[in-house]
C-alpha cells in the first residue's frame, strides 16, 4: 500500500526569461551516486551511467540489476530534463498537468504568474542585478506508474492548493521570486565550487585523487534546503505523505495549506478505501447515528488551527457516544445540517468515526480483523488505561454477539457500569468491536413453481408498486431539513408513511390496508392474511405501515427513529408475523466502513 499511496519525489519547476529551471527536487539522494566505488577504479564523476550496466563478479559471470527503487525511478531523470518536460507552456497553465514516462507518472497543476509593473522586493538580497521575470512555475509529484487514479486526484489537489498559495505571496510580496534567485544564486555557487575543485584535483596524488571521486560531488539541493524556507516546506509536505498523510504547512509564515491524504489515514489491512466510499458512507449519516472522538477532547483541540470555526470547536466540546446527531445539534446550539458537515470533516480527517449511540440493547462482537496478541501495544495501553483489567479477557466475552445487556449487573456499583461504557468506547475507537443491527426481511415461499419464475423474472421495483425502497433520502447529508422542522416523526415516504386513523376498523383504514397490501404477490397476500394475528386490525394495519421496511434495508433502529415507535412495540409485532418474517443480524453498511478500519 505504501508503495501505491507515497509520491516517488516532489519537485519544483519555474519557467522565466533565463529558461526552464529546476528550483529543487527531493530526495536529493541517490542510491547509485558513484559506480566508482563499484569498479574499484577511478573514474571521472562526470561520467554517464548507462541504465543496461551489469556489474560482473570475478568469474566473469554477469549479474542482473535489482529492480529499480523509487529514488532510482526519478534519478534517471537529469535536471535539465525536468526542467524541460515539466515547465509547461502558458496555455497548460491552471489546468491539470499529468504526464507518465516509462515507470513514473508526474503530476501537477501549473500556474501562471503576473508581475505587477515596476513592482521591486524590499528584501531582495541582490540589489545590484535586476531579477529575470519568472513567467510560470509548477509544483510536482512524481509518482509510481501504476498509483490508483484517487490517489493521483488527491496530488493533483494538493499541487493546486500550494499553487495558489505562492501564487498569492507572489503577487503580494514575491515570495516566489526571492526564494527562485536564492535558490538559483546557490546552484550557481555549487557550480563554481564544484568547477574548482576539478581543477584543483589535477594536481592531487592518484590516491587523494581516487578518494575525492569516489566521495562524489555533494548535491546543490543539500546546501540549499538549510537557507531556503520553500525548499524545507516542500521536504515536510513529501515526508508528511510518506508518513502521516496530513500535511499542515504555513507559506512564508502566513498562509496555511492543510491537506489529508485518507489512503494513508482509512484503510483495512493492507488495501486503502478509496475515497468515494467514505463519500458515500458519509452522505448517509441520519440523525440518530452519533460521533466517537478517536482522540481526547483536550488534545484534539489543540490540533485545531488559531482560526478554525467556533462551530467545529463547539461540536467537539459537547459530543458523546451516547448522545445522537440530533441532540448534539440542540445541546450545541448548531443546525443540524451544519452538525452533518462538522461531523464528515472530523471523519474525512480520521479524528472521528459514525457509530450507534451506546444504549444497552447494542449488540457487539470481536472484530474480524482485529488483533488478538496477548503481548500486543493495544493489550498494554487498555491495561495502563483500565486498571486490573486485560484486553484479551475483555474481547473474549465478546466471540460471540452479546449485549450490553447482559452485562449490567443490579448489585454492582453504579462505577463499574461506566468503567464498562469506558472499555467499550475504547475498543471501539480501535476497531476492535463491530456493532450488529437488526434487520427484517418478509419472505413467503411461492406455492406453485410458476409464481417461483414469475417472482424472479418480474423486477423488483414493481412487486412494491414502483416505490423506492432505498434509505429515505430526506435526511441526507447533502440536504437535511433544519434543526427546526426535525422531529421524530417519520419523513414523508410517499402513501407508505400515510398515518391510519387509530381505533376502530373504519372504512377508511380498510382501504389504506388494502391499498398497502395490494403491492404484494397473490401468495404473499395471503400467507400474510393467514396469520393469527392478522385477525387483529390493528397488527394488521401495523404490518401494512411498516411493510416497505421489510426488504432488509432496514435495520430496528432506523425504524424506530422513522416511525416514532418503541423497541418493545417492534419486537412484538415481529414475534406475531414470525411465520412470514425472517429475522437476521449483520453490521450496518453505512458505519461499517469505519468500524472496520485499521491503523
Amino acid at each position: 500500500m505504501g508503495e501505491s499511496t507515497s509520491p516517488i519525489s516532489v519537485i519544483l519547476v519555474s519557467s522565466g526569461s533565463r529558461g526552464n529551471k529546476l528550483l529543487f527536487r527531493f530526495p536529493f539522494q541517490r542510491g547509485a551516486e558513484h559506480p566508482a566505488a563499484q569498479d574499484n577504479k577511478p573514474r571521472s564523476r562526470y561520467a554517464v551511467n548507462g541504465s543496461g550496466d551489469t556489474t560482473e563478479d570475478q568469474d566473469g559471470d554477469s549479474r542482473d540489476q535489482c529492480p529499480l527503487t523509487d529514488e532510482q525511478l526519478v534519478s534517471g531523470f537529469s535536471d535539465v530534463i525536468l526542467a524541460t518536460i515539466l515547465a509547461t507552456k502558458s496555455d497548460m497553465c491552471g489546468k491539470k498537468f499529468e504526464l507518465k514516462i516509462d515507470n513514473v507518472r508526474f503530476v501537477g497543476h501549473p500556474t501562471l504568474l503576473q508581475h505587477a509593473l515596476g513592482q521591486v522586493s524590499k528584501t531582495d538580497p541582490s540589489p545590484k542585478r535586476e531579477m529575470p521575470t519568472m513567467i510560470l512555475f509548477n509544483v510536482v509529484f512524481a509518482l509510481r506508474a501504476n498509483a490508483d487514479p484517487s490517489v493521483i486526484s488527491c496530488l493533483h489537489n494538493l499541487s493546486r492548493r500550494i499553487a495558489i498559495v505562492l501564487q498569492h505571496e507572489e503577487r503580494r510580496c514575491q515570495y516566489l521570486t526571492r526564494e527562485a534567485k536564492l535558490i538559483l544564486a546557490i546552484q550557481d555557487e555549487v557550480s563554481a565550487m564544484a568547477e574548482s575543485e576539478c581543477l584543483q584535483q589535477l594536481g592531487l596524488s592518484t590516491g587523494t585523487l581516487f578518494q575525492r571521486a569516489t566521495e562524489g560531488p555533494q548535491s546543490p539541493f543539500h546546501h540549499i534546503l538549510p537557507k531556503c524556507k520553500l525548499a524545507r516546506d516542500l521536504k515536510e509536505t513529501y515526508d508528511s505523505l510518506c508518513t502521516t498523510g496530513v500535511v499542515r504547512l504555513h507559506i512564508n509564515n502566513w498562509l496555511e495549506v492543510s491537506f489529508c491524504l485518507p489512503h494513508k489515514i482509512h484503510y483495512v489491512a493492507t488495501n486503502f478505501i478509496p475515497p468515494e466510499a467514505i463519500e458515500r458512507s458519509l452522505k448517509s449519516i441520519r440523525p440518530y447515528h452519533a460521533l466517537l472522538l478517536l482522540n481526547d477532547e483536550k488534545s484534539l483541540l489543540n490540533e485545531l488551527p488559531l482560526d478554525c470555526s467556533p462551530a467545529l470547536v463547539r461540536v467537539i466540546k459537547t459530543t458523546s457516544a451516547v448522545k445522537n446527531l440530533q441532540q448534539l445539534a440542540q445541546d450545541a446550539d448548531l443546525a443540524l445540517l451544519q452538525v452533518f458537515q462538522l461531523a464528515a470533516h472530523l471523519v474525512y480527517w480520521g479524528k472521528a468515526i459514525i457509530i450507534y449511540p451506546l444504549c444497552e440493547n447494542n449488540v457487539y462482537m470481536l472484530s474480524p480483523n482485529a488483533s488478538v496478541c496477548l503481548y500486543s501495544p493495544l493489550a498494554d495501553a487498555f491495561s495502563c488505561q483500565f486498571r486490573g483489567h486485560n484486553l484479551p479477557s475483555m474481547l473474549a466475552k465478546f466471540s460471540l454477539p452479546v449485549s450490553l445487556a447482559e452485562f449490567k449487573n443490579p448489585l454492582a456499583p453504579p462505577v463499574q457500569e461506566t468503567q464498562l461504557i469506558q472499555m467499550v468506547i475504547w475498543m471501539l475507537q480501535h476497531r476492535l468491536l463491530i456493532q450488529l443491527h437488526t434487520y427484517v426481511c418478509l419472505m413467503v415461499p411461492p406455492q406453485e413453481e410458476e409464481l417461483r419464475a414469475q417472482d424472479e423474472d418480474m423486477p423488483f421495483t414493481a412487486r412494491v408498486g414502483g416505490r423506492s425502497l432505498s434509505t429515505p433520502n430526506a435526511l441526507s447529508f447533502g440536504s437535511p431539513t433544519s434543526s427546526d422542522d426535525m422531529t421524530l416523526t417519520s419523513p414523508s415516504m410517499d402513501n407508505s408513511s400515510a398515518e391510519l386513523i387509530p381505533g376502530g376498523d373504519s372504512p377508511l383504514n380498510k382501504r389504506m390496508t388494502e391499498n398497502l397490501l395490494a403491492s404484494l404477490l397473490e401468495h404473499e397476500r395471503e400467507a400474510i392474511l393467514n396469520v393469527p394475528a392478522a385477525q387483529n386490525p390493528e397488527d394488521l394495519r401495523m404490518f401494512a405501515r411498516l411493510l416497505h421496511y421489510f426488504r432488509g434495508r432496514h435495520h430496528l433502529e432506523e425504524i424506530m427513529y422513522n416511525e416514532n415507535m418503541r423497541r418493545s412495540q417492534l419486537l412484538m409485532l415481529f414475534d406475531k408475523f414470525r411465520s412470514v418474517l425472517v429475522v437476521t443480524s449483520h453490521e450496518d453498511p453505512v458505519i461499517s466502513v469505519f468500524q472496520s478500519l485499521l491503523k
